[in-house]
């Protein structure tokens, strides 16, 4: 590095850690605003898929992900009403690995915040807690964008990473407007079981040997997997939406939450039966942005802040993971602050498509769960058994998870090799952007289909 950017990211969630880690990884100064008091990530489980846990590996996180994840062997799909399994792939743990290089692995949110943190911390990243931030604005005598908190602080930077999630702030300032979430039509029921809350010793079973479960039926579906080391239960119950208009999460009835999967499979059931208290959830998303950067390009937007998704795909985090990589290893190739403009809009080019894609991706699998019986679910059923017994599914499938088609762009994508191909292109070194070759100011001429400049004579 010839200039150390000063980078200013606003949320410490999975999005802002990784973003943090990635960009302290490229050399850059990083400083972190949390508006919480303490780092404590909302959540249960989550799933890690092989695009994403191919960059924590690469960051060095592998062996401190080991000691709380669990890998789920294998994976099925049960009708809902008698858990007759649809699908069942008995080596998906092993297919996985030796088709992306990289597991698919479950894990707490509050265990991987903790890791993202602690190597942040170990990289020299300043992370700030209880900053809460009112607005981003551009300071026009400094050309910078400038951030004020609530208590009236201000702190400058070259670029400034909008983290904040679903309810973001940061939007709002780029936008200049309020910008509320829209509701998806869904929400879930969140639950997390240890192995002390259960009795039934055939659960305890299944616990103890993680593998990846989902149930399917009219309006609803269930994914259920351990974590922890198979120490613990996370189950999300997929639903139609029935809170009122103005609340996104209220503590749920145990027993309204039974009725709706009354005559469900026993199994699953049987570990409704271990739940005393229980959250709901409303489903969020978000239209899509015209852009995720301002028109200076040093404000840009990652994660729940731009491409909410519905968790049907288990994606949000994983790109949220993406996303900070990508922008960190952008961020490499910059060497003088004059070129931070086009590389934000490399980053951008590199991210957009796809973090809308996977988004609008999961609204497909909703589709394809959750069926009402009736001719549509026994064709889709039909193509579930026409693959049953095969060891990997080998037709466009109703499960993306294990769909031929889906799952090599979802779980393939290599967020490294995305940003190395791009600038080995010459998408940035032709504009004179990047990698020595001095600078072009103003628009980024790739973007705008004409020819590069001429490179400077020396």
């Amino acid at each position: 590095m010839s200039e150390k950017l000063t980078i200013v990211i606003v949320g410490a969630g999975i999005a802002g850690l990784s973003a943090a880690v990635s960009c302290a990884l490229a050399g850059h100064s990083v400083v972190v605003l949390e508006g919480a008091k303490e780092l404590a990530e909302v959540g249960a489980g989550f799933q890690i898929t092989p695009n994403a846990t191919k960059i924590l590996q690469r960051w060095g996180l592998g062996d401190e992900m080991k000691k709380t994840w669990a890998v789920p062997s294998s994976c099925t799909v049960h009708r809902y009403a008698d858990g007759k399994a649809l699908w069942h792939e008995a080596k998906f743990a092993e297919n996985i690995q030796r088709k992306y290089q990289a597991p698919f692995i479950d894990m707490h949110r509050v265990d991987m915040q903790k890791i993202l943190y602690d190597k942040a911390i170990e990289l020299g990243v300043s992370v700030k807690l209880d900053h809460r931030m009112k607005e981003v604005r551009m300071n026009l005598d400094k050309g910078l964008p400038e951030l004020e908190l609530m208590d009236g602080t201000v702190i400058n930077g070259d670029l400034v990473v909008g983290a904040d999630g679903l309810w973001s702030r940061s939007r709002e300032s780029m936008l200049g407007v309020k910008d509320q979430p829209l509701p998806t039509g869904d929400l879930a029921y969140r639950i997390v079981l240890t192995l002390d809350q259960i009795q039934d010793e055939e659960l305890k079973q299944l616990v103890s040997n993680p593998a990846l479960h989902f149930w399917i039926g009219p309006k609803a579906h269930v994914v259920g997997y351990s974590m922890k080391s198979g120490t613990m239960y996370n189950i999300v119950l997929l639903v139609p939406d029935d809170l009122p208009p103005e609340v996104s999460r209220r503590p749920g009835s145990v027993d309204e939450m039974k009725g709706l999967f009354e005559g469900w499979d026993p199994i699953l059931t049987r570990f409704l039966g271990c739940v005393t208290t229980v959250d709901k959830w409303k489903l969020m998303h978000r239209a899509e942005l015209e852009s995720w950067t301002n028109k200076e390009k040093n404000f840009i937007l990652i994660g729940d802040s731009c491409h909410p998704m519905l968790p049907y795909l288990a994606q949000g985090a994983n790109s949220s993971i993406e996303d900070g990589c990508v922008l960190g290893r952008v961020l490499s190739h910059v060497k003088t602050r004059e070129q931070l403009p086009q590389a934000v809009e490399l980053f951008e080019k590199l991210r957009k498509s796809r973090g809308e894609k996977v988004a609008r991706e999961t609204f497909f699998q909703r589709h394809d769960f959750h069926m009402e019986d009736g001719p549509a679910q026994e064709a889709r059923d039909k193509i579930f058994a026409s693959q049953l017994g095969k060891e990997e599914a080998e037709v466009k499938f109703p499960s993306r998870w294990n769909c031929p088609e889906v799952q090599p762009w979802l779980y393939g994508y290599d967020a490294y090799q995305e940003v190395d191909e791009a600038v080995k292109q010459h998408l940035l070194s032709s504009c004179h952007h990047l990698s020595g070759l001095g600078t072009y100011k103003g628009s980024c001429c790739m973007q705008r289909g004409n020819k590069p400049p001429p490179q400077d004579k020396k």
